[in-house]
């Protein structure tokens, strides 16, 4: 069936019996091709129906489909003509989200949650003001994404519209129990008829504000109409904004999905559906975890489920057991999420004191604003979250923490390059942003004892934010110090006098290292550094530097704009008078790949460094 598939347009002469089995083959292709590269597994298995309809309901791309978050696309990637997985999230291949480059049906990448309904409302207002008044714009949002903030100021927005919008609630967080029976269904096609709106029209020019008793009657009509919906149904959540609502319906029967969503297309103005999904669903192992339901996989079994690897210790176990740790001694340390438990490390500190996490949902501001308070309330909280999202809340780490000097620590995870997850997820904006912030303080650790270390140091930060960046992936070796000046470690040695000092932050130490001997390989005296805080410039920078005549910095974040320009800045306005190299990630989106291919596409391997620094000396 699904090689019959080459475009929406070939689903909608199949008959409900043919769309079961596409479905089923739908399911097993996610299983087979998904577990040989890994992605979003479970999200997709959940939105294989409520899919099929949109696309039968809807003519993409005449009308406009937004996904949110975009994870929840595979099967439209499927139903829109993409069908080789084989490469999924590697270089070349398929994107792990929606991408305007693969696809005229892909219109926002929207890997950042709970945007889609902003774009559909500009979107739709666009299509109004251009007189297409036959185009619909469908904003899909689940799989958490409606805990935004943003997400609810866009309801707010769309209330007061009159455009083509259909909003689908994809709600597999099992939080709603589908209404039952005939009259329900029944409700909902009136609500959304148009004569039935006309009807109210009328009712309210007629009797509202016409007088004592018109007025009164009015009032009455409009009670009885919210009482008589009250005892057949639960209460919409969306009824006081003034949204028409469809719902629930049952996101795994095909024929209510598509009569709600013809029903919602054919009113004209915005309306919710609201729709229930299982999430792994027809994959027993998927089913079977409890955690997330295989939201994301690596490589794995596709019988079992079980991974192809075990996944080696990484930067985030290191967080994970040393606030743990931390939490043992210190009552008043409490750690917040962004709707990332598991992701982040948090699981085992939520496991050992449950009342001192607080997971605020797809919610990056608030999380940040209520560290602040938390922290005014005598408590230090600690925000873990992934490095590309902290940019949602520069605004209130600047003005809600910092301004108010308050003591919270940024757990960064996933900073600097991360690779398969696309131009939104590499986390290489974070100290461009933060090294402008009054006061903030910001450590990019070498390996596990420095983290662990300048974790605790961050902690005992009472008066500002302070940062703690680390990499996606497994920990590397220790790196210890050979011998320091002051906060620069000295890692590697070749030759008194260097004439070269090649300085790496964080993770790009190791790199430092190895470029370091590639250049004394040629003779060259130089000296492989670093520090653990690196923002503000460490103390004994200068001194380290000595009669350098070339200073080399890397960086896995921006190269023109990060760490290493602020420190030159500095050694310069000291009065030392050494060339700069900087190598970082160029300020560009870097499309996806393996970590080491974008690594090796922007000269940051130490082949590429050293071969750098023996020309410019040359």
């Amino acid at each position: 069936m699904l090689e019959r598939i080459a475009s929406p347009a070939d689903l909608r002469g199949l008959t409900y019996g043919e769309l079961g089995a596409l479905a089923q083959e739908i399911r097993d292709y996610l299983v087979s091709s998904v577990s040989l590269t890994g992605g979003h597994l479970g999200p997709n298995l959940g939105v294989v129906e409520l899919t099929l309809g949109l696309h039968r309901v809807f003519q993409s791309p005449h009308d406009t489909l937004v996904f949110d978050t975009g994870h929840q696309s595979y099967v439209h990637k499927l139903l829109t003509g993409r069908r080789d997985f084989s490469d999924l999230r590697k270089r070349g291949g398929l994107a792990g989200y929606p991408s305007r480059a693969e696809s005229e049906h892909d219109v926002v990448e929207n890997s950042h949650a709970s945007t889609a309904l902003s774009w559909a409302a500009g979107i739709a207002r666009g299509r109004t003001l251009a007189g297409e008044h036959d185009r619909t714009t469908v904003g899909v949002i689940g799989d958490g994404a409606l805990t935004g903030g943003m997400a609810w100021e866009a309801l707010n927005s769309l209330a007061d519209a009159h455009d083509r919008v259909v909003i689908v609630v994809n709600d597999n967080g099992r939080s709603y129990a589908p209404t039952i029976g005939g009259l329900a269904r029944k409700l909902d096609g009136i609500r959304i008829n148009p004569r039935y709106e006309q009807f109210l029209g009328w009712g309210k020019r007629t009797f509202e504000n016409r007088g004592p008793w018109r007025n009164f009657a009015y009032r009455t009509v409009m009670h009885g109409k919210r009482a008589v919906k009250g005892l057949i149904t639960e209460p919409g959540m969306f009824d006081d904004l003034g949204l028409k609502y469809v719902g629930p319906v049952d996101g795994h029967d095909l024929r209510q999905v598509e009569a709600a969503l013809t029903a919602a297309r054919d009113f004209g103005a915005p309306v919710i559906v609201h729709v229930l999904t299982e999430k792994g669903r027809g994959y027993t192992p998927a089913e079977e975890d409890v955690a997330d339901r295989f939201h994301a996989v690596g490589r794995i079994h596709p019988e079992t489920g079980l991974p192809v690897k075990p996944s080696r210790f990484g930067w985030t176990k290191v967080f994970a057991e040393e606030i743990v740790a931390v939490g043992r001694e210190r009552d008043d340390v409490v750690a917040l999420t962004a709707a990332m438990l598991a992701p982040v490390g948090l699981q085992p500190f939520a496991d050992e004191f449950p009342e001192r996490v607080i997971d605020v949902g797809i919610a990056e501001q608030h999380a940040v604003t209520s560290a602040a308070g938390l922290a005014f309330a005598g408590r230090h909280p600690v925000v873990a979250v992934y490095a590309t999202f902290l940019n949602r809340a520069f605004d209130q780490v600047l003005m809600d923490v910092a301004l108010h000097g308050a003591g919270v620590t940024f757990m960064l995870d996933r900073a600097g390059i991360t690779g398969d997850d696309g131009p939104s997820h590499n986390g290489m904006w974070d100290m461009a942003l933060l090294r402008h912030v009054p006061g903030l303080r910001l450590a990019a650790p070498r390996d596990a004892p420095t983290m662990r270390r300048a974790f605790r140091e961050s902690l005992d930060v009472d008066d500002a934010p302070t940062v703690v960046r680390y990499p996606k992936g497994p920990v590397g070796d220790d790196l210890p110090a050979v011998r320091s000046v002051e906060d620069m470690d000295v890692l590697a040695e070749h030759g008194a006098d260097p004439r070269v000092i090649v300085l790496g932050l964080g993770s790009m130490a190791t790199t430092a290292i190895d470029a370091a001997e590639k250049v004394a390989a040629g003779g060259v005296r130089v000296t492989a550094m670093t520090a653990t805080w690196v923002h503000p410039v460490p103390a004994g920078l200068v001194e380290a530097l000595g009669d350098a005549e070339l200073i080399v910095t890397i960086e896995d974040g921006l190269a023109d704009a990060g760490i290493g320009e602020e420190w030159a800045a500095a050694a310069r306005h000291a009065g030392h008078e050494a060339r700069w190299m900087h190598r970082g990630v160029p300020r560009e989106f870097l499309q996806h790949a393996a970590r080491d291919q974008i690594v090796e596409q922007v000269g940051l391997d130490a082949s590429a460094i050293a071969d750098d620094v023996v020309a410019a000396l040359d």
